[in-house]
C-alpha cells in the first residue's frame, strides 16, 4: 500500500548553559500557561544544528551562546488534546542538546516573542519546578549534563547540500 504521508519529527536544538552551579532557563508563554524551558527552538531551513542553537539562544536569552559540546540527542512525543477551536496535536520532537557558555545580555536586544524572562536556577530548583517544565527533556538534558555527558561538536555533521542543494535533472 502506498502511503501519502510519512512520519517526521520536528527537529529542535537546545542550549544548556551552566554558570556557578545554576542553569539558564527561559520562562515562556505556551497554550498551557507559563512554562520553563532550556533556551531551545526549531531548526530553520538551510541551517545547521550548531547555527540553530546559537540563533535560538540569542533570540531567547539576548546573550551570545558559544557551544562547547553535544550533551545528547533525544526523541520525545507531545500530545495536546483538542481545546475549543484548536485541534488536537500529536508531535514528536528530535532534540539535539548542546552545552556551552554565554556572555552578558546584549544591550538593546529584546527577548523573543513569548519569552517572558530568563532565570538562573540550581538543579534542585529545576527539579522542584518539574510541573512547570515545557517538556520532560528540560530536566533530562540537565541531568545528563550534570552526569558529565559530553560529545564532540563534530558528532553532528551538516552536509553542504543543506545550504546549496544539488538539483538532479
Amino acid at each position: 500500500m502506498l502511503h501519502t504521508s510519512r512520519w517526521s519529527p520536528s527537529v529542535t536544538v537546545a542550549a544548556l548553559i551552566e554558570h556557578g552551579g545554576r542553569y539558564l532557563l527561559v520562562e515562556e508563554e505556551t497554550p498551557e500557561g507559563l512554562r520553563l524551558n532550556n533556551p531551545a527552538g526549531h531548526l530553520d531551513p538551510e541551517e545547521s544544528p550548531l547555527q540553530g542553537v546559537v540563533r535560538e539562544a540569542l533570540e531567547e536569552t539576548a546573550r551570545a551562546f558559544t557551544p562547547i559540546a553535544v550533551v545528547g540527542v533525544y526523541l520525545s512525543r507531545f500530545v495536546r488534546p483538542a481545546r475549543g477551536q484548536q485541534p488536537a496535536e500529536d508531535v514528536s520532537y528530535l532534540r539535539i542538546a548542546f552545552c556551552g557558555t554565554v556572555g552578558e545580555p546584549l544591550p538593546g536586544r529584546a527577548l523573543d516573542t513569548g519569552i517572558e524572562r530568563t532565570l538562573w536556577l540550581t538543579p534542585d530548583e529545576i527539579r522542584a519546578s518539574r510541573a512547570r517544565h515545557r517538556s520532560p527533556l528540560v530536566l533530562r538534558c540537565i541531568e545528563d549534563h550534570l552526569a558529565g555527558r559530553r560529545h564532540p561538536l563534530d558528532l553532528i555533521v551538516t552536509d553542504p547540500s543543506v545550504y546549496t542543494p544539488e538539483i538532479k535533472g
